[in-house]
């Protein structure tokens, strides 16, 4: 590396492009080089790469105070509070800040076991909640968990298994079907752990870099029944799928559940400052307001950033959610098309602008290569790369069985054109 910043999720077999420039969907490299950015770097840029009003928000905040402690009150803060209890489902009426999603994740788990007294918090395998200490322990790809707790551990967490219909652990010939042995499953692990031992249950209502699955019709109404008979908070993770990602404010609203608490970062600020944080339930600030919270972070509700946020949700009503619901069809018949086109995508899922591109033998169905137990070269690591050298960034997912498209809210339907185009291309050219 010429660089003396070290990446995150380095390797040396594929040195990272250094970006210096952007424009709406395409960023562009220090030779000039432009590519469209389908995985809005890191399923964040929602608003895209040249929002001013958000920029414009932040000079202001910066000249106004640009820092105030998050053991006070802030103007900017209480708005955005505001703002996002409101967009939220019904029951959610308070925001706790944090600085990044794992630090929300954390302090959901820390917030759950006050309220409920219990040790454990239930995970999904396969899942991703973040790659500190205790957000990695939440995390069910062992690529985080093993790499983070290869010399220490966290305990507390349980795992249960995904409802995938595509490569799963379950047999099912239905949806339905799919659901209920899912559930049934949860259930099973909950009596098998002991209901009074766990705290909360936390997930993602649409799969974020474990590839974009959605659940079955249903899961998530029985995950909600199970929750509630057993006492056990429901947290819904979206950190990804928040912000109009998966077609609403939050991932869960198109599942027609309402959680306990919600946490959040990434798009709420459309990633042009860190911000995190947990919405929690009436009943949760009402606990918090009385026990108090002896922990906290310096960062955290960072004012710049909460007049960010402000003005990302403005942005975000000013027509890029009515985009994003436009072209979401869009983009899911054309990966249909692809899907269709080549027998080596074994499977296409997702929801918005935020989709998983499986691939697959289509002889055993089975993956071609999978990165938890195979060595050797992944030839979807491979359409990755073809894709970047033809101008179009795709993200991985794990594990790196497929690659995930999550283009900025922005986005033109020519452009989804030219990316799945692009993909068609790659595919080609590797299998």
């Amino acid at each position: 590396m010429d660089s003396h910043s070290i990446p995150h999720w380095y390797s040396p077999e594929s040195p990272p492009i250094s970006i210096v420039d952007a424009e709406d969907s395409t960023v562009y490299d220090e030779d000039g080089n432009g590519y469209l950015d389908f995985m809005a770097q890191l399923y964040c840029v929602n608003a895209g790469h040249s929002e001013q009003r958000i920029v414009d928000a932040m000079t202001a905040q910066a000249s106004d105070i640009p820092y105030v402690s998050s053991a006070l009150g802030n103007d900017s803060r209480d708005k955005l509070a505001s703002l996002l209890a409101e967009r939220a489902p019904d029951n959610l009426t308070d925001v706790f800040f944090s600085v990044t999603g794992s630090e929300a994740n954390e302090a959901a788990m820390q917030i759950a076991r006050a309220y409920q007294d219990a040790p454990k918090i239930l995970t999904r395998w396969r899942s991703y909640h973040g790659s500190t200490y205790g957000a990695s322990a939440l995390t069910g790809d062992p690529q985080t968990r093993a790499e983070v707790e290869r010399y220490s551990a966290v305990t507390g967490h349980t795992k249960f298994l995904p409802p995938l219909d595509f490569g799963g652990p379950f047999n099912a010939d239905t949806p339905e079907e799919l659901a209920e042995q899912a559930a049934d499953h949860l259930e099973w692990v909950i009596k098998n752990e002991g209901p009074d031992s766990i705290a909360a249950l936390i997930t993602e209502p649409i799969a974020g870099t474990s590839g974009a699955y959605t659940a079955p019709p249903g899961y998530f109404e029985r995950v909600r029944e199970i929750c509630d008979e057993y006492d056990i908070l429901l947290v819904s993770d979206e950190v990804i799928a928040g912000f109009g990602r998966c077609g609403d404010w939050f991932g869960i609203q198109t599942e027609n559940v309402q959680p306990d608490m919600i946490t959040f970062a990434k798009g709420v600020t459309s990633a042009y400052v860190p911000l995190g944080g947990v919405i929690t339930s009436s009943e949760i600030a009402e606990f918090l307001d009385t026990e108090g919270m002896p922990v906290g972070q310096t960062f955290a509700g960072h004012p710049v950033a909460c007049a960010a946020g402000v003005a990302a949700v403005e942005s975000y009503e000013d027509g890029l959610f009515e985009n994003a619901r436009d072209l979401a069809p869009v983009l899911e018949d054309a990966l249909a098309g692809v899907e269709d086109e080549y027998d080596v995508v074994g499977d296409v899922h997702g929801r918005g602008l935020l989709w998983g591109v499986e691939f697959a033998d289509p002889e055993t169905g089975e993956h071609f290569f999978d990165p938890r137990v195979d060595e050797g070269d992944n030839p979807v690591g491979a359409v990755r790369t073809e894709a970047k050298k033809r101008g179009v960034i795709f993200g991985s997912a794990r594990p790196d069985v497929q690659l995930v498209l999550s283009p900025p809210l922005c986005v033109t339907e020519e452009e989804i054109h030219e990316a799945v185009s692009v993909l068609r291309e790659s595919i080609e050219a590797v299998f």
